[in-house]
């Protein structure tokens, strides 16, 4: 492209409501008679829209009883709630969602197998608090063990893992906080497996949404222990400390948290009608208020948002005309899926601008930026992703390039 001739052509995509298909209308500079109708036509449309459309009411998000909270949904990872969700806090056995995470990622990379036999330590054994119940010179199953973190929030079993995985607590630790930075958890720093109480091991709301998103979608095949309603081991029965799997049929998990200083932390998950949120609550008073205020948070969103897919990955949405290629237009789309959080019933209301230069070269390649698809909602700007060439167009012989050159010249000249 030649950014010395670059300025801006605007596309409306616009949907009918009788297929629910997107068209295509651009602003063409040299028809001034089709771009008029067409701008009464749409402010006629707009003007009925707006007529017809009922106001989308949304009450003010639920106040809760707890230091900190955030409410996100899973697959666009719009932030639909948050309170002091960057507090730096301690996470007590939420720290258990790293380690099993990075068990998980150790599993599926083939370093370790679920059915590895794990020698445990005098160090896993006397460990305190939550316990799996494990004995010092036995050897655990992998699976079993992953099952006492998660389910029984065993640290026992968390040291165990993190021996198996890295050789000592102490080097897993570090890999927990290389895990952190790559996952984006810019404001934790973990010193142990288990959460136990020590200084200089925090995070915040907002990183252990993060890192939910990541245990259900890089390792799905593992999350399904999440929603384990309880385990035993060595004769001994223990339920999964995390109320809303028995309150609420959409909750599959995930892990509960409690020291004095803490409190009593819930970061959970439900899907409903193909809608995914995760809520994460820190420093509530007792047990059955951490469950009690992440169902508010659960309720609030799927009551009054909605998900939806805006735009398929490689879909085209415009083919403009290319100059010096061996094709005469170029497809612009998406490379990856577009997907919006939005109040309910807004969907129908949202607009989107294709912003691209006027003048498109050869050669492209599949996956160039070319220019930015904007969304809008109420007049507001709510995703901004690049629009990019859908294939690779290579540049077209010397003839075609050179009576591509004349034409911009006096095109040139006419604007």
């Amino acid at each position: 492209m030649n950014n010395a001739m670059m300025h801006t052509a605007i596309y409306m995509l616009r949907t009918r409501p009788e297929t629910g298909m997107r068209t295509t209308t651009p602003l063409n500079i040299s028809s001034y008679l089709k771009a008029a109708l067409f701008c009464v036509t749409t402010a006629f449309s707009l003007f009925a829209t707006l007529a017809v459309s009922a106001p989308r009411l949304i009450p003010q998000s639920p106040n809760l009883a707890a230091k900190s909270w955030i409410l996100i949904d899973a697959q666009s990872g719009h932030v639909i709630v948050e309170n002091n969700a960057d507090e730096m806090l301690p996470p007590a056995s939420l720290t258990k969602m790293m380690t099993s995470y990075i068990a998980a990622e150790q599993i599926d990379t083939g370093n370790i197998a679920l059915t590895d036999d794990v020698l445990i330590s005098k160090k896993a054994w006397r460990k305190g608090g939550s316990k799996m119940y494990i004995r010092e010179g036995t050897r655990v199953q992998l699976e079993d063990l992953l099952k006492g973190v998660i389910i029984q929030s065993g640290n026992d079993a968390s040291i165990a893992v993190s021996e198996h995985v890295a050789g000592s607590e102490d080097a897993f630790a570090d890999l927990m906080n290389q895990t952190a930075i790559t996952l984006g958890m810019n404001n934790s720093h973990f010193m142990n497996a288990t959460g136990w109480p020590a200084n200089d091991h925090y995070t915040t709301a907002s990183d252990l949404s993060k890192l939910a998103r990541a245990i259900i979608y890089d390792h799905p095949d593992h999350y399904n222990l999440y929603a384990e309603k309880e385990f035993t081991y060595n004769n001994i029965r223990q339920p999964n400390r995390n109320k809303l799997l028995w309150r609420d049929s959409s909750v599959d998990g995930l892990k509960t948290g409690h020291t004095n200083a803490a409190g009593y932390c819930l970061v959970a998950s439900a899907k409903r009608n193909g809608m995914r949120l995760i809520s994460v609550v820190m420093g509530t008073k007792s047990i059955d208020a951490r469950a009690a205020e992440s169902q508010k948070l659960l309720t609030y969103g799927f009551r009054f948002f909605e998900t939806v897919k805006s735009y398929s990955a490689q879909e085209a949405l415009v083919s403009p005309n290319l100059w010096m290629g061996d094709t005469d237009t170029v497809k612009l789309g998406t490379i990856d899926d577009i997907w919006l959080t939005i109040p309910r019933g807004a969907e129908k209301d949202i607009k989107a601008e294709l912003d691209f230069p006027s003048e498109i070269r050869a050669p492209l390649s599949a996956g160039q930026e070319v220019g930015s698809i904007k969304l809008l909602l109420d007049g507001k700007v709510i995703h901004e992703s690049p629009l990019a060439s859908l294939e690779n167009v290579e540049e077209a012989g010397f003839i075609t390039r050179i009576w591509h050159m004349i034409l911009l010249f006096f095109t040139g000249l006419i604007q």
